[in-house]
């Protein structure tokens, strides 16, 4: 039972909000060496869950490659692609990626977006463009509503394609699971299956609500007692100009 302490320091180190890596980790080692492992048993432990799981680190790697890529104009060249589209609204751009995002997760291709990948350097900056071009400078009320629904048409897509591809873990668990316990002959095919008719429903709720978006943006702009970003950063130059 001692070596369940570690858990207390997994509880106080994120109640006093340490770093969740140096809170794991400290977490690890006490479990180890009340467990009766020696300091050099502990490293080695460590050492091979870090080899085994080496693709867990791989967003070492490209989050310097987005921030190189919107530092040299990612997010500008997304603008200028959106104000070329004069007949595209941002819901329906965002409804666009909802389909592409949850298309590519029914194969496979989880990693073909991402929040961090895709949301923030091209789908927000190229909705942001949109509405901006239709309803004109937006309040960060609306900005805020833009972004969130860009992450939300992300996650959406995400997490009902997913499941309609057979090798996704949660559907391997499950048929492992369920033929283990009850001794049965579920095949992933079958649960992949019937994951279908709700991935198509999650995408006509969702992309109706996408769709909806535009209305819902030009009541936001429209709002007298909201000023624009734009126009606010503006007025604050001329009034201290004046001064």
């Amino acid at each position: 039972m001692i070596v369940l302490v570690g858990i207390l320091v997994v509880v106080a180190g994120f109640a006093t909000r340490r770093n969740p890596l140096l809170v794991v980790g400290a977490a690890g080692v006490v479990t180890g060496l009340l467990g009766g492992l020696s300091p050099m048993k502990v490293l080695d432990a460590f050492g091979t869950g870090f080899a085994s799981s080496r693709s867990v680190t791989l967003f070492a790697v490209t989050l310097p490659v987005i921030g190189l890529l919107e530092r040299h104009g990612l997010q500008e060249q997304a603008r200028t692609l959106m104000n070329r589209l004069a007949k595209v609204s941002a819901g329906r751009v965002l409804a666009l990626y909802l389909v592409i995002r949850q298309l590519g997760a029914a194969l496979g291709l989880t990693g073909l977006g991402g929040p961090a990948q895709a949301v923030r350097p091209m789908i927000a900056p190229m909705a942001e463009a949109a509405a901006e071009r239709r309803h004109g400078p937006l309040t960060e009320r609306a900005r805020e509503r833009l972004r969130s629904f860009a992450a939300s048409a992300d996650t959406v897509g995400l997490f009902f394609g997913e499941d309609c591809f057979l090798a996704v873990g949660s559907i391997l668990l499950i048929t492992g699971f369920v033929n283990a316990t009850y001794h049965t002959a579920l095949e992933p095919v079958q649960l992949a299956l019937w994951a279908i008719p709700t991935a198509v429903c999650a995408t006509l709720v969702h992309g109706t609500r996408l769709l909806r978006l535009d209305n819902s943006l030009a009541s936001l702009t429209s709002r007298p007692g909201d000023l624009p970003v734009a126009a606010e950063g503006r007025t604050g130059r001329v009034a201290e100009d004046s001064k």
